[in-house]
């Protein structure tokens, strides 16, 4: 059931943020971007610090008309036209303070290319799915999606600060923005009660944040009600692109009900900005460990170099790289979307040369209801009866000696699970494939 579009944005924006307006600093290393700086003080600079700090503020104004994106951004009339009808199809929303980090007059920018749209969404729009993950197939009711056995997702609101031109719930957009009425999330709660297998929520949108933080404990306070529910996961690109939403306020709430975790999502190192890092930090220091869950995406993050810097700056403002998912066949994205080989060779250019914790899993997140697989490159060459042949991260080759498992098959062959009734064989012959036990 949907609401009219102002009645969402009104309840999106009902609460105003905390006073603190102090940021903390960012590693020398990587000092806040010029290009930030100069765009504020050219485009924003009439706008007084108080209300650049409003949440509210940043929300209110976003750049939502092709019009509006031509008074910050070049465009010439034949582009301006077909932006126009991108927009037609698929949205445009990009908060002043995400407008500010883009380097407006290169077209190339990855920045730009995940916030600004391209003629390709609808160019290249016979590829991919509207809903490729069958989140609507899985859902008892509605905005529930229950997928996996012990933890469900809630879809509270299609409403974002930012519309992301990769996003995988990209369909919502076409429909009208709406919030999840009160009726609907008691009957997901009620769901959630009867089925005592559910341990883990997972709270989604659009972006919960765009909720106020009355609305949201609302939510969160009837989950915890529950008590088979033993964590609560809340996923939101908030601290990426509208920073100032994570307020004291917001952070105190959460911090009542923990074990709470956040999930959200930098792409690239010039997202980690002093305002992303001050309100990771305000999660952090009121309970709420922060991941990061990146999508691998064409001309944006997809080298080793991209992925490298980025996750060294997660671990600077104490944010752990979590999931590189492979950007999912979503109906116009195809021209995001990059080769599974590519973030294959980004795992193996980044392992032995970084922390292990720098280093994220990468996952496909299977189509028709497969799940998410995660892959990484084939560091097993052999596996004989009681030793292994490994490659290391230099390329060289190590004999292993391998303990016989407890329950291992008297003729000391490998047990092979089977999928379906039918036996699953090894991979071979390639020069990746899925590790052992996954």
């Amino acid at each position: 059931m949907t609401e009219p579009a102002s009645t969402a944005r009104d309840q999106a924006v009902e609460e105003p943020p905390g006073a603190d307006t102090q940021l903390i600093e960012i590693e020398k290393e990587e000092p806040p971007s010029s290009t930030a700086r100069s765009n504020r003080a050219r485009f924003f600079g009439a706008v007084p610090e108080g209300s650049w700090n409003d949440w509210r503020w940043q929300f209110r104004n976003r750049i939502n008309s092709i019009e509006d994106l031509a008074r910050f951004v070049p465009l010439s009339p034949r582009e301006k036209e077909r932006l126009k009808l991108v927009a037609a199809s698929y949205p445009m929303s990009i908060t002043p303070h995400y407008l500010s980090l883009i380097a407006q007059d290169d077209p190339t920018d990855p920045l730009r290319k995940q916030a600004i749209p391209c003629f390709k969404e609808i160019g290249l729009a016979g590829m991919g799915e509207e809903d490729p993950l069958e989140e609507r197939s899985h859902a008892p009711v509605p905005g529930l999606v229950h997928r996996y056995p012990d933890r469900v997702l809630m879809v509270l609101t299609n409403v974002c600060p930012m519309l992301c031109r990769h996003c995988t719930r990209k369909r919502e957009w076409r429909h009208g923005w709406w919030v999840r009425t009160e009726s609907e999330i008691e009957e997901m709660l009620a769901y959630i009660g009867r089925n005592g297998n559910i341990r883990d929520v997972i709270i989604s949108g659009g972006d919960p944040l765009t909720l106020s933080t009355r609305r949201l404990e609302v939510v969160i306070r009837g989950l915890r009600q529950i008590k088979h529910v033993e964590v609560i996961r809340i996923g939101s690109r908030f601290p990426v692109v509208l920073p100032q939403r994570i307020d004291d306020e917001l952070c105190s709430m959460l911090g009542k009900y923990g074990p709470i975790w956040l999930n959200t999502q930098f792409n690239h190192i010039r997202e980690i900005t002093p305002e992303a890092a001050l309100a990771c930090d305000r999660l952090l220091c009121n309970g709420v460990p922060v991941s990061n869950q990146s999508v691998l995406l064409k001309g944006i993050n997809d080298t080793v170099e991209a992925q490298t810097r980025l996750c060294h700056g997660l671990l600077r403002i104490k944010v752990r790289p979590y999931y590189l998912y492979e950007c999912d066949e979503v109906q116009g994205t195809e021209h995001l979307r990059t080769s599974v080989e590519t973030g294959l060779m980004i795992m193996e250019g980044m392992r032995g040369h970084t922390s292990g914790l720098a280093i994220p899993t990468f996952v496909v997140d299977l189509p028709r209801n497969g799940g998410k697989v995660p892959l990484q490159p084939a560091y097993v060459l052999v596996e004989q009866e009681d030793h292994l042949v490994l490659r290391n991260y230099e390329g060289r080759i190590f004999h292993y000696r391998n303990p016989k498992p407890v329950n291992a098959p008297a003729n000391g062959s490998r047990k092979v699970k089977k999928a379906n009734g039918r036996p699953q064989q090894p991979a071979s012959g390639g020069q990746y494939m899925l590790p052992i036990g996954a």
